[in-house]
């Protein structure tokens, strides 16, 4: 992932405040979670650090400069199939003010000092629920399509839509993994478009899908899902496997029109679009995404 050139700018002048105080920042981006988990590390010799009147120093170095090593990877994530969080902040929809809020609210693990005292670091575990609830902006929830003679179905507890493969890109001679966003879209494969953010009930909705990998899928249980998959998409939730991906970013599934019928065909379906109880099956490789910065 390449960070926005505005953020890259402001890790380097973070870097300058302290001068020859070297610091670290490593973690992963984990979409199953919804979090960013991010250590930072500081060398206590080339800050001057002596131990262990130091320690409070060195805790309040690597408080004060997580907000913006942390920022890049914040402003790479993907919010839609177009954009990431770092392209609403260069538009003027989002900014760093409000960037470095959502920082704050990480947890922190106590910090820790490496085996032979050079090092101390500091664990951040930063949840993206909260960035997402912060985007959604509509008031009431957009009525999703509807038919004229709707065709016979039942109704489903949820909505599994399964692309963990590579698939084909729509308008292009290609075949990619689907990515993950926090508002993905969801088309039909006339490019009706059957699901998007603004469908949801902002007053019980943060995040309009979960992510999850494919061993979800296929545990011992009666329905083959894992527990906490089922209190999202219940028991009998309907299975549409992808046909395809769309969005510069590979981030909406395509699924068939008869599947997208059978959502859009019942009352009760289509509450499940309201209500985001939505899961997308991706690749593992794509639900893991590992940074680090010396």
């Amino acid at each position: 992932m390449k960070p926005p050139m505005l953020s890259c700018l402001l890790l380097v002048l973070a870097s300058l405040v302290f001068g020859e105080t070297k610091l670290a920042i490593s973690g992963s981006i984990e979409w199953e979670r919804m979090e960013i988990n991010a250590v930072i590390t500081i060398d206590l010799a080339s800050a001057g650090i002596r131990l262990p009147t130091g320690r409070i120093q060195a805790e309040g170095i690597l408080q004060g400069e997580y907000p913006y090593l942390v920022r890049p990877y914040l402003l790479s994530i993907p919010v839609n199939s177009a954009d990431t969080l770092g392209d609403l902040l260069n538009r003027g929809a989002f900014s760093l003010r409000d960037t470095d809020s959502i920082s704050s609210t990480a947890q922190k693990i106590p910090s820790v000092f490496t085996f032979n005292l050079a090092f101390m670091s500091a664990q951040y575990t930063l949840s993206l629920h909260k960035l997402s609830g912060e985007l959604i902006q509509h008031r009431q929830a957009v009525e999703s399509m509807r038919l004229l003679i709707p065709v016979p179905t039942i109704p489903y507890t949820g909505i599994l839509i399964i692309a963990d493969e590579e698939l084909p890109v729509h308008g292009r001679h290609v075949t990619a993994l689907t990515r993950p966003c926090l508002f993905p879209k969801v088309w039909d494969t006339d490019m009706n478009l059957i699901y998007e953010q603004s469908m949801v009930d902002p007053q019980q909705v943060q995040t309009i899908v979960r992510y999850v990998s494919p061993d979800q899928i296929f545990r011992p249980t009666p329905s083959g899902l894992e527990d906490e998959l089922i209190r999202l998409v219940g028991s009998n939730p309907l299975r549409i496997i992808a046909q395809g991906v769309f969005g510069i970013h590979f981030t909406d599934p395509i699924i068939d029109r008869q599947d997208a019928l059978q959502i859009i065909s019942l009352e009760e379906n289509r509450r499940l679009l309201r209500e985001g109880r939505v899961a997308i099956v991706l690749n593992q490789q794509v639900l893991s995404i590992p940074f680090s910065a010396p």
